[in-house]
């Protein structure tokens, strides 16, 4: 086996951008850990990801857990730290990606009927897709298990800051993710540690194709795109590879669009 570039860490890595990016961070040179929630319908898509990541000679070692767990996260970072030992390696986590798409997609506040969103739901989008972001990296930080040069991303959208139908909740926990990218890149630059939002278009994943609506979404996407396409996870895997070599360290707390031009031709 290659000598690896480190590991990168990738929450949501059984599908979507996350997928994409543990194929293209292993043919970079990355081992990958992959943190995903599958059930045995849907595992057989983490365990072909971690074939490719194996074919590509990479170490790796997949996680079928709740991510926005406290215990589940200190588990994995254990068996993170004890696989770093045994490789007697310097190179620790160089990348964590943020890419989990776990949510509810229902109004706020509808003028008719009942099903809106309750408290618990409200709270549980907001954990799972922006505070978990914090907990991750407060745990990396505390444990040393990143440093100087580590790369962290985290996967953000549109409905960040415009409304979209029934993605309310979603679309507050995108906007908290994006703040609080820009408040690790500024407590973390003494660590030399960047940290950036990618804001990816329009892009037919599982996660999508459970918004109301998305047929819609993507005829819209497709036509008001530059490129007459959507976006795909490997357009998104391909940048956050090259973002992630040396000579992008002064690069941080940004919202990076990978869209294509698609959210400048509005």
């Amino acid at each position: 086996m290659a000598s690896s570039n480190g590991w990168a860490l990738i929450l949501g890595a059984s599908s979507g951008f996350g997928a994409a990016c543990a194929r293209e961070m292993a043919r970079e040179g990355y081992d990958i850990a992959g943190v995903h929630l599958d059930r045995k319908s849907t595992l057989p898509m983490a365990e072909k990801v971690q074939e490719e990541v194996r074919s590509a000679g990479r170490q790796c070692a997949f996680f079928n857990v709740n991510a926005a767990d406290a215990e589940r996260r200190s588990e994995v970072l254990a068996e993170l730290e004890r696989l770093l030992a045994e490789q007697k390696s310097e190179k620790k986590v160089q990348v964590l990606l943020h890419s989990l798409a776990f949510g509810t997609l229902k109004p706020l506040c509808p003028v008719e009927g009942p099903d809106c969103v309750s408290q618990a739901q409200l709270e549980m989008t907001l954990d799972v897709m922006a505070n978990s972001l914090v907990y991750w990296t407060q745990d990396l930080v505390k444990r040393k298990l990143i440093g100087a040069g580590g790369r962290i991303f985290a996967l953000t959208s549109e409905g960040s800051q415009i409304a979209w139908p029934s993605y309310g909740a979603v679309g507050a926990a995108k906007a908290a993710l994006e703040s609080y990218c820009r408040q690790l890149a500024m407590e973390l630059a003494p660590l030399s540690i960047a940290v950036n939002a990618v804001r990816a278009g329009a892009t037919d994943t599982p996660a999508l194709r459970k918004i109301p609506g998305h047929e819609l979404m993507i005829e819209r996407a497709r036509a008001r795109n530059p490129y007459r396409r959507l976006t795909t996870p490997e357009d998104v895997a391909r940048c956050l590879a090259s973002l992630c070599k040396p000579g992008t360290a002064w690069l941080t707390g940004n919202v990076l669009g990978v869209d294509g031009g698609e959210h400048i031709a509005g």
